[in-house]
């Protein structure tokens, strides 16, 4: 039996969140094309027949614009520390190693870990030039893999963990087989409200979204049927923003709202009655009393 704590490192976008799911085989990470979508150090579990391979999603690599935007490049690059693997993920459409790029390297460098390079997207482009890329980082660094993937054809995802196996200890199941991340059901619940916040709202609105599930009851329907009634608030920087989240007699919270009962039905297994509000909290982002909640311990 092996076992090990795998860190997977990339930029914002890269599609690391995506591989993660792909891997476990349920959604444990928000997944949106937007900046910024995972903000916490996310758990998510696969069991083989010989091994227990635990990732840790980070936050995407990016240049901080606030103190959240700090907390959450320091807890990418603090887990690398205790991981046995580190996965670095890179997109198959870069042309050369960017600066997001050249510090994640600077960082794996560092910590002298054994480190498989994912190259994700290469739908997008050609074989010729993934084989480029190949060869730029291979000059940089002594990978003890390199391997091109695609989530949305499902290339080569399976190898991924062949390569993870491979480079991990002897060592005891650290969960049970049947869990497949730490999260508790109130965070994946307000995973699942901000990732479809995300998605849908303007550009300048996702970042400044935090999600707080206030109650969370599991009761019995007038049929008998077990149902979970969550009563949940969604927190923004501005006045202006409330009412784009909340949208034209109440639009876009509905969509919202809909949207993510449809998803916590389907990954919960039970029927949800979600209730949605919209209140400000000017500049949390840069206040220490919100963010501690976000730092690693």
């Amino acid at each position: 039996m092996k076992s090990g704590f795998v860190s997977i490192l990339g930029r914002t976008n890269v599609g690391k969140s995506s591989i993660i799911n792909s891997l476990v085989g349920e959604k444990v990470a928000a997944v949106a094309n937007k900046t910024q979508t995972t903000r916490t150090v996310i758990r998510a579990i696969v069991n083989r027949q010989n091994s227990q391979i635990i990732f840790i999603d980070t936050p995407g690599i990016h240049k901080p614009k606030s103190k959240l935007g700090d907390v959450m490049v320091e807890n990418a690059f603090g887990v690398t520390k205790d991981a046995d693997v580190i996965v670095f993920v890179i997109e198959a459409t870069s042309e050369e190693i960017g600066k997001g790029d050249k510090l994640i390297l600077e960082k794996i460098k560092e910590a002298n870990k054994k480190t498989i390079l994912v190259i994700n997207k290469i739908d997008l482009v050609d074989k010729a030039k993934v084989a480029k890329l190949i060869e730029i980082y291979k000059n940089e660094y002594n990978f003890s893999s390199i391997i091109p993937v695609s989530t949305v054809k499902n290339i080569n995802l399976d190898v991924i963990l062949d390569e993870i196996e491979k480079n991990l200890n002897e060592g005891p199941a650290y969960y049970d087989i049947e869990e497949y991340t730490d999260q508790t059901t109130r965070q994946l619940v307000e995973e699942t409200i901000r990732e479809k916040a995300l998605k849908l709202l303007q550009d300048e609105v996702p970042h400044g979204i935090l999600v707080e599930v206030e109650k969370m009851k599991k009761k019995k329907t007038m049929q008998n049927e077990p149902i979970y009634n969550i009563e949940a608030t969604i927190y923004c920087l501005r006045e202006s923003h409330k009412g784009i989240i909340i949208g034209k007699n109440g639009g876009m919270l509905k969509k919202i709202g809909t949207y993510a009962r449809e998803d916590l039905e389907k990954m919960l297994g039970i029927k949800i009655n979600l209730k949605l509000w919209v209140k400000v909290r000017e500049d949390w982002i840069n206040k220490d009393r919100f963010l501690n909640s976000f730092r690693l311990n």
